[in-house]
């Protein structure tokens, strides 16, 4: 995720290093270095130079302390200002109504169906809502059928009207059908184009008129750059939407959408889509995007991301059986499947601030764990339960009936006894307190 800009945003800050303090002299470079970063990310020269004329005034006005060299100050006012351009503060979405009616717009190709069943998603599992997904566009071929099929996918009704070509009326049937069915969401997924044209914005127009959404939400293929900026303006002109959704965000983006698309529309970017599956959305935090586009990772995201798949009960549980040697590789397996759960490997070692550079050429695959989960599935009940017996011979057998070599065996083994010793030693003496903060707060007193 916008690993181009970064990198050149990060040797624009070198140009700085050796210089005991900024001058209008030695900024100019840094400054010019900044402004051809932006604009090889597709950011409009107009904004890219009126950013770097903000960084530069700011930069000029700041005395660099002792302990601050000037290359560190220079990251926190780039930092400060990209996430000013992003947006500054979260902005959540607009659910005021019962039934509250969510109208989704954008181009063909952008991910609108696949955003529509995500989002619906996300509101039954975070939020609690019963959401109705709506099949409004009539004229992509399988359009209905994916919906459905992705409806499937996370267990949420999808309305439709296969026969019925009017847009307008099943979008109408299908808010009467909620308020009817005690669906407390509408999620009207609409019809797109290649581009903008006259009888899709007169369409998209009479949808908005006929349902009165709460929320419309332009969705944009953050992999278009400019050209994603430039319709976001003329659905806005006709729409006036309420956000942004940029999405394939994890593809190879350049960014210029992302960092531009709320100066020009001045409508906040409220998600962006990260990968295929149906959890792979995120809220959209410009503070947290920006320290992802300087390297700096980003913690809270990771934290909010394990909180999720955290249950109090089994992790008290797990904590006694650490304590009393009894950890096995059933454990292992949950919490293996939990980290899984979070998300794509090697996007949540990114969020470790640090490791994104680290990590830049390193091929981690989805399926980091398969090697792990084979071996310990090739184990029996007993041998997973009590990790003591497996000897040499049980060993062998593992290895072989993992389609793997005894040496694989044998460190994953002797790994899981590494750990075991560590995470005993996190739940006795000092240790404790750790184990309680983790677990959120200052721990239960008895």
């Amino acid at each position: 995720m916008f690993e181009g800009l970064s990198d050149r945003l990060d040797r624009s800050f070198k140009i700085l290093k050796g210089h005991g303090r900024i001058t209008e002299i030695n900024i100019a470079e840094s400054v010019k270095e900044i402004r051809k970063a932006l604009i090889e990310a597709d950011v409009s020269y107009k904004i890219a130079k009126e950013f770097t004329a903000r960084i530069k005034e700011e930069a000029l006005g700041q005395d660099v302390l002792t302990a601050i060299k000037p290359g560190e100050l220079m990251v926190k006012i780039v930092h400060d200002e990209l996430a000013k351009l992003m947006g500054g503060d979260q902005v959540d979405i607009n659910l005021v109504s019962s039934p509250s009616v969510i109208l989704i717009a954008g181009l063909q190709g952008s991910g609108k169906t696949t955003f529509s069943a995500k989002l619906a998603s996300y509101l039954k599992s975070k939020k609690g809502k019963q959401p109705l997904l709506v099949a409004g566009d009539v004229y992509r071929p399988a359009a209905i059928n994916q919906l459905k099929v992705l409806g499937e996918q996370v267990s949420i009704e999808v309305y439709t009207e296969e026969e019925n070509k009017s847009p307008v009326q099943i979008a109408k049937n299908a808010v009467k059908h909620a308020r009817e069915n005690g669906k407390n969401i509408v999620i009207v997924d609409t019809a797109g184009r290649l581009a903008v044209d006259e009888e899709m914005m007169k369409e998209i127009s009479a949808i908005k008129g006929a349902i009165n959404p709460d929320e419309i939400l332009f969705v944009v293929d953050a992999m278009t750059g400019q050209d994603a900026v430039n319709t976001a303006k003329a659905f806005n002109d006709l729409l006036d939407f309420d956000g942004v959704v940029l999405t394939k965000l994890d593809g190879d983006t350049r960014g210029g959408a992302a960092l531009t698309i709320k100066s020009v529309v001045n409508k906040p970017i409220k998600f962006v889509g990260i990968g295929e599956k149906m959890d792979a959305l995120d809220l959209f935090h410009p503070n947290r995007m920006a320290d992802r586009i300087l390297g700096m990772g980003d913690i809270v995201t990771l934290v909010e991301k394990a909180q999720e798949q955290f249950d109090e009960e089994e992790a008290r549980k797990l904590q006694k059986k650490i304590a009393k040697n009894q950890f096995n590789f059933n454990d292992f397996l949950k919490q293996i499947r939990q980290i899984k759960k979070m998300g794509n490997v090697k996007d949540l070692m990114g969020m470790i601030p640090g490791m994104g550079k680290a990590l830049k050429d390193v091929d981690i695959d989805d399926d980091a764990f398969k090697g792990i989960e084979a071996i310990i599935y090739s184990m029996t009940p007993e041998e997973r339960e009590n990790p003591k017996v497996l000897n040499g011979s049980r060993r062998k057998r593992i290895a072989r009936g993992a389609g793997t070599n005894i040496q694989e065996v044998n460190r994953l083994i002797k790994q899981f006894a590494e750990t075991s010793k560590m995470m005993k030693m996190m739940t006795t003496g000092g240790g404790k307190n750790m184990m309680r903060m983790m677990q959120g707060g200052q721990g239960r007193r008895r």
